[in-house]
């Protein structure tokens, strides 16, 4: 199969597999023919685990690291020879669990684990939650880098207080709103 069927049927932009070729990226053998052309040879390993790659970003200038993230969590599945189903990549706060890819893969039950690169990737709080449903269907989430970083303990604090301050305010300042529209409609009666 060509290197653009396989970047399709992987759901990976085929100019991210296109870059990840002579890098050594690419978690299948490939060559580059005297035409350009870029045949994958794609082996099944023995024993497979259908996984699926999942890569967050919390802001929207941040696409190019999902490419970046999925590139590095595609090495890690090939070197543990698993069968990638899928994978998918969204921007979103870590907070907000109306996430729909991340929703369509914990809803597949063919997909055996979630291979994320850090447990934030996830979720930001209450990972275990979902971890724990997943186990409870014979499934699991695989934390490619265990390791926590102090700096994004810091960075969901702020994260945390940012969104109560803003449901917060946000509250009052609709009531406010509010009580100035009734008392304006009143006035005029």
């Amino acid at each position: 199969m060509t290197l653009a069927d396989w970047a399709r049927q992987h759901g990976v932009a085929y100019k991210t597999a296109h870059k990840w070729f002579p890098k050594g990226l690419l978690p299948v053998s490939a060559q580059q023919l005297p035409s350009g052309t870029i045949p994958v040879e794609e082996t099944r390993p023995q024993a497979e685990k259908h996984v699926a790659l999942y890569a967050r970003g919390s802001r929207g200038d941040q696409k190019a690291d999902l490419d970046r993230q999925l590139g590095r969590l595609s090495t890690f599945a090939a070197a543990q020879q698993w069968h990638v189903v899928t994978t998918a990549k969204e921007t979103g706060s870590g907070l907000n669990g109306k996430r729909p890819q991340l929703l369509r893969l914990l809803k597949n039950p063919a997909i055996a684990a979630i291979v994320v690169e850090h447990r934030g990737q996830l979720a930001r709080l209450g990972s275990e939650s979902s971890e724990a449903a997943l186990q409870a269907t014979g499934r699991e989430v695989i934390v490619v880098d265990a390791t926590e970083r102090k700096d994004d303990l810091v960075q969901d604090v702020v994260a945390v207080l940012t969104r109560l301050c803003a449901r917060l305010y946000g509250r009052r300042a609709a009531k406010n709103r509010a009580e100035k529209a009734i008392s304006v409609a009143l006035e005029k009666t």
